[in-house]
């Protein structure tokens, strides 16, 4: 950065307009926290996706529940 930019930029930072409205720290406070609550949960969600047993356990005989037609006494 030369000379002449550093200067340019102290004057154009001296003509801001002490009206408008900007985030500001607390703009950037509220965002971090809610970018480190995000991170967090994606986080917490992958710990509790790798728990998860995707295959489904084969049906055992005892576990089949008899339907209306092989219901005894019916013939």
């Amino acid at each position: 950065m030369y000379a002449t930019q550093a200067v340019t930029h102290v004057v154009l930072a001296a003509e801001l307009d002490e009206n408008k409205v900007t985030p500001g720290v607390l703009g950037f406070v509220v965002f971090a926290v809610m970018a480190a609550g995000l991170w967090w949960l994606m986080k917490s969600m992958n710990r509790h996706m790798g728990k998860v047993d995707f295959k489904e356990a084969p049906e055992t005989p005892a576990d089949r529940v008899p339907g209306p037609a092989s219901a005894p006494g019916k013939n």
